[in-house]
């Protein structure tokens, strides 16, 4: 095999896993705080595959990190500062400055082919208390089942994810892999879940190839918490899936929106009811 096809085959079973929002419920007391500032409505998850090869596409990524590294007009904004002061700039779409954003987006639009699949998942107090038993592990898990169970037939996938403290430890990432195998054999009796899944936790610092789907994930999030769809409808040819899994209108059952005759818009901007106790 040639190192090009080898690269390629690379390229075909890697994806990249990061999350949006958070998975905060709770104040002092007891008392839900969803709703309040500074809490997301949801919480979400990407898986992003690129269509070319990842050793191109890295370097891609790294020579931008290196000129915004490099320029003055942003090397100075605080929040760009802050990390080339920990002695390597890395992009992340909340911290980066406007000017920053409108220029990855663009580089994302016309040089980087990509497919972004998201889940979403609306907090709901009752539903992480009875479906979730107050387990933030087990909310990320259920969302990467729902990302995972049409994976079977995929014969090698290897999940390049986002460290997320201890809900992307190894054993609770395999804990989801079963519920997405069981979820598959529930819909196929008589299929093989035959995918072999290998988990590979890394920080953004480690792997400049989490950047864009943190990039895309923040701009499916601007549209559930704002209303805001100009950063999606910006890539919105490249994100390919979006599945509310507990969408209320479907009595908890999953939404499904594509990019093309049912994408997302500023109707699907979340509206959450007024803070209440347990």
């Amino acid at each position: 095999m040639s190192q090009s096809k080898a690269v390629k085959h690379t390229n075909a079973y890697h994806r990249f896993i990061d999350e949006a929002g958070d998975l905060t419920f709770f104040g002092k007391g007891g008392i839900s705080i969803l709703g309040h500032e500074g809490v997301s409505k949801a919480f979400m998850l990407g898986m992003l595959k690129y269509n070319h090869p990842l050793n191109e596409i890295r370097d891609t990524i790294i020579q931008f990190t290196d000129s915004v590294s490099k320029d003055p007009f942003f090397n100075q904004i605080p929040s760009v500062k802050k990390r080339l002061d920990r002695g390597h700039f890395y992009l992340h779409a909340n911290e980066d400055p406007p000017e920053l954003r409108y220029k990855f987006f663009e580089l994302m639009r016309t040089d980087i082919s990509f497919h972004l699949q998201v889940v979403v998942g609306r907090k709901d107090v009752t539903r992480f208390v009875n479906k979730h038993n107050k387990q933030e592990r087990e909310f990320y898990g259920d969302l990467l089942s729902h990302m995972l169970h049409d994976k079977a037939n995929y014969k090698k996938l290897v999940l390049n994810i986002a460290s997320l403290g201890s809900t992307t430890r190894v054993q609770d990432l395999e804990s989801a892999l079963l519920k997405a195998q069981a979820m598959y054999l529930k819909n196929e009796p008589d299929g093989n879940y035959q995918a072999d899944v290998k988990f590979n936790v890394q920080a953004y610092i480690q792997e400049p190839l989490l950047s864009v789907v943190d990039y895309g994930l923040w701009a499916v999030q601007r549209v559930f918490e704002k209303g805001e769809t100009r950063f999606y409808d910006s890539i919105r040819p490249k994100v390919r899936s979006v599945v509310d899994v507990y969408d209320p209108a479907k009595k908890g059952r999953p939404t499904h929106y594509n990019y093309r005759n049912n994408p997302l818009t500023a109707s699907n901007h979340l509206v959450l009811k007024r803070p209440t106790l347990l």
